[in-house]
């Protein structure tokens, strides 16, 4: 009995398939440069087209031995700061920057994307965001600033948003600070501790970064309560997940939170909130037609 192609096949080495795509990358966006707008001299007559592999070790200080290797591919170690010269010497985009740290297995560096992201449309999201009434919805950042929301969001969270300052409408910060959210959280400590530890996850990827450092120390001098359970290290994966509210006169509300990416590169999260059952779409619904407590 003979083996197929398929199983005499070697195995698939990732890290050499990584390192291998990363290299073909990096080679392409060298020739793809104008050493001329670089500010780099011309020898001879003629040169192969874009920037010579010495003129990006040479940019990037890095020894041209080292470039070489990373650029033919081979499975080398590489640090994020060397990784990051090698980029700004390709002046590679946020993008690019990105992709390449993702070849190379590193955590991307903290960068301004989700700052510099424009919208074709501005109100888009915002018109999207209202016509999910009477579903309760919110739209995201990474550090939970909100971007967005309904009116059926602000009843179910028991406080208009519009009347809040900019700089406070953070979920988190809200959570700890808000007394009349926290009226209607049936579990306040349980729901942030499910946000700290999705935000620990999500602060790998920014670490040592500025405003993300004095992102979390504003929410640690707040709270002693964000601070005790920060400490405890827990992380979490961002899944759908079921959060209980509790209204005077009306019991308590049981709905789904769903999560919906407007724009991942900028770490936006549309969540909308789906009631479990025939009952619990009763209670939202009286809850968002009732008068504003």
């Amino acid at each position: 009995m003979h083996a197929s192609k398929d199983e005499t096949k070697a195995p698939v080495d990732e890290k050499v398939d990584r390192a291998q795509e990363l290299g073909a990358f990096l080679r392409a966006r060298r020739e793809s440069l104008d050493p001329q707008r670089l500010g780099l001299p011309r020898y001879g007559r003629t040169r192969t087209p874009g920037l010579r592999r010495e003129e990006v070790a040479q940019l990037a200080e890095i020894g041209i031995t080292w470039y070489t290797k990373l650029e033919q591919g081979r499975p080398i170690r590489v640090s994020a700061k060397v990784l990051q010269a090698v980029a700004s010497a390709l002046q590679c985009t946020d993008t690019e920057t990105r992709y390449i740290f993702t070849l190379a297995g590193l955590a991307s560096p903290a960068s301004g994307v989700s700052r510099q992201i424009c919208r074709l449309m501005p109100n888009a999201v915002q018109t999207i965001v209202n016509q999910l009434h009477p579903l309760p919805a919110v739209l995201q950042n990474e550090k939970y600033d909100i971007v967005a929301f309904n009116h059926a969001f602000c009843r179910l969270i028991n406080r208009d948003l519009n009347l809040v300052p900019l700089e406070e409408r953070n979920c988190i910060y809200l959570a700890l600070t808000d007394p009349q959210i926290r009226t209607v959280l049936q579990d306040p400590q349980q729901v942030i501790a499910h946000m700290a530890a999705r935000l620990r996850a999500q602060m790998a990827a920014h670490l040592g970064d500025p405003a993300w450092e004095r992102y979390l120390q504003r929410l640690l001098a707040c709270s002693p309560e964000f601070s005790n359970i920060w400490h405890q290290n827990r992380v979490c994966a961002t899944t759908d997940h079921i959060v209980c509210y509790r209204y005077a006169g009306l019991g308590a509300l049981e709905v789904l939170q769903t999560n919906w990416w407007s724009l991942p590169v900028a770490g936006e999260r549309l969540l909308v909130y789906v009631p479990i059952d025939d009952a619990n779409r009763e209670i939202l619904h009286k809850r968002i037609s009732a008068n504003a407590s």
